[in-house]
């Protein structure tokens, strides 16, 4: 089957910044780009962490919380305490970002990386290369661009995809497609190829769903004659 990698969807002009790059100036570039995020990157252009709005914004809150009960000590024991207090002081990209940073390859499949974003609720990936040096990166309305691939696009491809998979002619699946869903129709010998034709058809990139078609011949039948005729001594 085929998927799509990331390198086919990624943006490669990356805006990025800085360690030491202030707080003001990483809004002024999430402003400016009108972006909700970037990579922070060392001096190798290796990824070191990521900045996100919600990280400006937790700033801000935490900022409006200690300012709010600056009299009255509590204890913050946890990971997710120390990093809230650690961006509450923050003056630049080195305190404020998130870390470690989560990437991608540019070989990887992009339901690897919606895998990534959905399980760390992150919506980008700076991708790097085999050197750790950023080269792109994705977002979740990049991996949504796989859906936008017109009818015909989709049809040729799951008739390609479908076929040299299953190992059947081209004219033994009939295949529409509308708005996304793909419709499989025909006759197959045996009831794993048709079920291996769905699975197929439903894994290539663009389809929004399968409505299964397609007729086999009956397990009994074919157990009927595979043993041959019965009798009795």
């Amino acid at each position: 089957m085929r998927y799509c990698r990331i390198k086919d969807v990624m943006t490669q002009e990356v805006v990025r910044t800085g360690r030491e790059t202030s707080f003001k100036q990483v809004a002024r570039l999430l402003s400016e780009h009108r972006i909700s995020g970037l990579p922070v990157v060392d001096d190798a252009q290796n990824v070191v962490g990521v900045i996100s709005e919600t990280d400006l914004l937790q700033h801000q809150a935490q900022r409006e919380e200690r300012h709010g009960r600056r009299h009255v000590r509590l204890p913050r024991l946890t990971h997710a305490a120390r990093t809230a207090e650690r961006k509450a002081r923050a003056g630049t990209a080195e305190h404020l970002m998130t870390r470690p940073a989560l990437t991608a390859t540019p070989e990887q499949y992009v339901t690897e990386a919606a895998r990534v974003m959905r399980e760390h609720r992150v919506e980008r990936l700076p991708v790097v290369d085999d050197k750790d040096h950023l080269v792109g990166i994705v977002t979740r309305s990049d991996l949504l661009r796989v859906f936008l691939r017109t009818d015909d696009e989709l049809r040729r491809d799951v008739i390609d995809q479908v076929t040299r998979g299953v190992g059947v002619p081209r004219h033994a699946v009939d295949v529409t497609v509308d708005a996304g869903v793909v419709t499989l129709r025909g006759h197959l010998e045996r009831r794993e190829d048709a079920e291996l034709a769905a699975q197929i058809a439903a894994h290539v990139d663009g389809a929004v769903a399968v409505a299964d078609r397609l007729t086999h011949r009956p397990d009994a039948v074919r157990a009927h004659h595979a043993g041959g005729p019965s009798g009795h001594m």
